[in-house]
């Protein structure tokens, strides 16, 4: 039997590609995760959030675990990227610092609270959750890293760990200036961190034609 013509039909709800309700449901995820954490977080609620049903949920994601992994890879390929192209995006090796440092930055200050999933779990002892915040540090030294060894003489050794001591101290002042309420404004604390660490990286001589002024030009 059909409807009158002209009758009025029930509107049926709009069918995403599958990108783009990954995307919803990933956004979704996102906002109950930082509000109440992995392990008090629910299923039903991330549904609920989305405006999908609970099977429409599991045929994207297996499982809680399962989505909370990809919103980790997620920002965790974002802050790594952010580094990276901080180091490509000039030669002018005083900038790279302060754009690594602005990274890290503006990470933290992101009104999705995305940092706390990275930084904040609930569910650091996970060996999965472990070694996707591992790869966060490990990522951006890497990116620092190749970036000091093609504008010194240094051996990969030693400039991996200026890389290591560079992003610490990016991430924790970040970290800290977050968890004391931005005091200070973003832009100053900035400049701060990066004044910090530029004084110490840049009395490394530089080989080549490599940018960044020398050692005493900085002092």
């Amino acid at each position: 039997m059909t409807a009158a013509s002209g009758g009025a039909q029930t509107a049926r709800p709009t069918r995403l590609p599958r990108s783009a309700r990954r995307k919803q449901l990933l956004a979704a995820a996102q906002q109950v995760f930082v509000a109440h954490g992995y392990h008090a977080a629910a299923m039903d609620d991330i549904a609920e959030r989305a405006g999908v049903s609970k099977p429409v949920l599991y045929q994207h994601f297996p499982g809680k675990l399962e989505l909370y992994l990809a919103l980790l890879d997620t920002h965790c390929d974002a802050i790594i990227a952010k580094v990276r192209d901080a180091m490509l995006a000039t030669t002018d090796n005083k900038e790279r610092v302060k754009g690594a440092v602005r990274a890290y930055f503006d990470f933290m200050d992101h009104e999705s609270e995305a940092f706390r999933l990275v930084f904040e779990s609930d569910l650091r002892n996970d060996p999965q959750v472990r070694q996707r915040v591992e790869r966060v540090e490990q990522g951006c030294i890497a990116a620092v890293t190749d970036t000091i060894i093609s504008d010194t003489n240094l051996s990969s050794d030693a400039a991996q760990l200026l890389a290591s001591g560079l992003v610490g101290a990016a991430g924790q002042s970040a970290q800290y200036w977050l968890a004391n309420g931005r005091r200070t404004p973003k832009a100053e604390a900035e400049a701060l961190v990066a004044a910090l660490i530029w004084r110490g990286i840049a009395s490394f001589p530089l080989q080549g034609g490599a940018s960044g002024g020398t050692p005493a030009e900085i002092g």
